[in-house]
């Protein structure tokens, strides 16, 4: 048997973060067919997707940030200004993201995470599905996980 020895650090450091995630996506390639046939295609990057409203003023009334990646949308951040509610405009704003990601990107499916008191039931009325629940995450609070196939 062998003895080894390793010293283990918590620090921050991107070099090493960027270094792990390289080899991470080489050994995952490795192991799937599917990620392997996607090596080298244009749906291996992941590319940014941002809608934005802007008010009378020029000013951020709402947006949208989330990213492509294969043949999914991923939807990070919806926000809208207090003063805007209730107008649709969250609904605009996912409903561009949608099409643009469906055709212009080729996307067949997004995902997203909410929180209990955020907006499940905003993403259920737009035709999302709930498919993880993690209560207590942080603690108090329910995070939901939910998809929509886009056709």
């Amino acid at each position: 048997m062998v003895s080894r020895m390793f010293r283990i650090e918590t620090e921050v450091d991107k070099e090493r973060r960027d270094l792990l995630r390289a080899r991470l996506r080489e050994t995952n390639t490795a192991a799937s067919p599917v990620l392997r046939a996607l090596r080298g295609t244009p749906a291996e990057r992941d590319v940014p997707l941002h809608v934005w409203a802007l008010d009378a003023a020029g000013e951020v009334a709402g947006g949208l940030v989330g990213h492509t990646w294969t043949t999914w949308l991923h939807v990070a951040y919806l926000w809208v200004d207090d003063r805007h509610r209730g107008a649709g405009l969250g609904t605009r704003l996912l409903a561009q993201a949608e099409r643009t990601a469906h055709e212009d990107r080729g996307c067949t499916a997004c995902r997203l995470e909410t929180w209990d008191f955020q907006a499940p039931e905003f993403y259920r009325k737009q035709g999302y599905e709930v498919v993880c629940v993690i209560p207590d995450y942080p603690p108090g609070i329910t995070e939901y996980t939910l998809t929509k196939r886009l056709d």
